[in-house]
């Protein structure tokens, strides 16, 4: 038996920025959506209906008006520091991770100089010229890359403790025209990670990663508006939601048993799964897909916690504000035991598909 200590990766602190302001269905009754160039027929009440029978998306939140993406991002990371009793000073890494940069109110601009990171660490005044600040562009699975580099980092002795904080404003780069813009929201989450030496394996136990540029790069793109008469020097967040879907289902479970084999589990071994907050129909699918690779027929209750249904999707930090929440108890019927297995997964813009398997 091997008793020599090993270096992990542990959560030491998460913390969240859930915005206020609540966007129920209603408030997309007097939009005006458009699809190939023309203006839908059903009543608006009929398409949010049909939008939320689908996604399971009752409600989103947005920011408040002075608020910008690493404004928040910084909430999040003040309150993960704050869960972890550690001295801001003694972060050696600050990784971000978003898709958009900072976009003011109505201006459709994406701002990233300096890079996100590096305001995070001037909004908390964090003076250590070793703490390197860095932003990653991942899509939605950039939180859970942005953990594996944090892996990565620990496990070469080059980190002891790395901050990957996961945020989004989506709500100022949506196409108002179109009826898939009611799928996103705003939103931040941070994670602390820190080295730990241990003769058990702890923490980050396995990843995986998978790019499908090739043939599915074009999924998630910026593009102009539906509506043929808005500004057509703005681009927008667009999606082909059909294939995406596609895509998901058949991928998505096969990255993460690459991910379980690699840790010597069965997903029988795990009893959380923190998955993207994507889609509540897709996610379903992409599980009972999973669990068929096990021939296992149905995928036991109390597995998977869900906050679409209330926090919709806010990209990168739907995993991290999930944890938090999970975490400290917010979550009905959730709760994390020490010595317990769990699985982090995503999927988005790229493709790319990751997972890791986490030991508590």
């Amino acid at each position: 038996m091997d008793n020599k200590k090993h270096l992990y990766s542990v959560i030491v602190g998460t913390g969240s920025f859930i915005p206020e302001n609540k966007i129920a269905g209603d408030a997309f009754l007097n939009a005006t959506f458009y699809e190939n160039g023309l203006k839908l027929e059903k009543e608006n009440a009929e398409i949010i209906t049909k939008f939320t029978e689908i996604t399971e998306i009752k409600e989103r939140r947005y920011v408040d008006p002075l608020h910008i993406n690493s404004t928040i991002g910084s909430f999040a990371a003040q309150n993960a520091i704050d869960d972890a009793g550690i001295d801001k000073e003694t972060l050696d890494h600050i990784i971000f991770c978003h898709n958009f940069g900072d976009v003011k109110l109505d201006s459709n601009r994406m701002d990233m100089l300096p890079a996100l990171a590096a305001k995070v660490k001037q909004e908390l005044n964090i003076t250590n010229p070793d703490c390197v600040a860095y932003d990653i562009i991942f899509g939605c699975p950039g939180w859970i890359q942005g953990s594996i580099q944090a892996d990565y980092l620990i496990k070469s002795g080059d980190a002891k403790r790395v901050l990957v904080i996961g945020s989004e404003t989506l709500s100022r780069i949506i196409d108002p025209h179109d009826r898939d813009s009611m799928i996103f929201s705003d939103g931040a989450g941070a994670v602390i990670y820190e080295a730990r030496e241990s003769e058990q394996p702890i923490g980050i136990l396995s990843h995986k990663t998978q790019s499908f540029a090739a043939d599915y790069g074009s999924l998630l793109v910026m593009g102009k508006s539906n509506n043929p008469d808005a500004c057509q020097t703005n681009t927008y967040l667009k999606m082909n939601g059909r294939k995406l879907y596609e895509f998901a289902v058949i991928n998505v479970p096969q990255v993460v048993k690459k991910a379980l084999d690699k840790a010597g589990l069965s997903i029988e071994d795990i009893k959380t799964v923190f998955i993207h907050q994507a889609n509540g129909k897709m996610d379903n699918a992409i599980m009972k897909r999973l669990f068929k690779l096990y021939n296992i027929d149905k995928v036991p209750e109390k597995l998977v916690p869900m906050t679409i249904s209330w926090l919709g999707n806010s990209s990168v930090a739907t995993i991290p504000t999930l944890l938090d929440l999970v975490r400290k108890g917010e979550i009905a019927d959730y709760k994390i035991k020490e010595g317990e297995y769990a699985v982090f997964t995503s999927v988005g813009a790229g493709m790319h598909i990751n997972a890791f398997v986490y030991k508590f």
